[in-house]
């Protein structure tokens, strides 16, 4: 897997989370943000604080961090992926 697979692994995985019930199209440009924090962040729980507060700051609605912690580690799972080839 590269890295355009990694990303379209990750929108996916964003996609069909959809916290707030509005339809997979709906976050693209938090998704654009979750994926470079994706890539600046190692540790699911930092990972899960950064994606509350970036949906929190466009929708001002907050995400609980056990849903952000739970989706954290899915997206890492996918980096990790793309780590351990090279």
């Amino acid at each position: 897997m590269d890295i355009n697979e990694m990303n379209l692994k990750l929108v996916l995985i964003l996609q069909e989370w959809d916290p707030f019930k509005i339809g997979e199209e709906g976050y693209d440009s938090e998704i654009a943000d979750v994926i470079k924090a994706v890539n600046e962040f190692h540790h699911p729980t930092d990972l899960a604080k950064k994606i509350q507060a970036i949906y929190e700051a466009s929708f001002k609605e907050w995400i609980p961090l056990q849903a952000c912690t739970k989706v954290s580690y899915k997206l890492l799972a996918v980096k990790m992926e793309v780590t351990c080839q090279i």
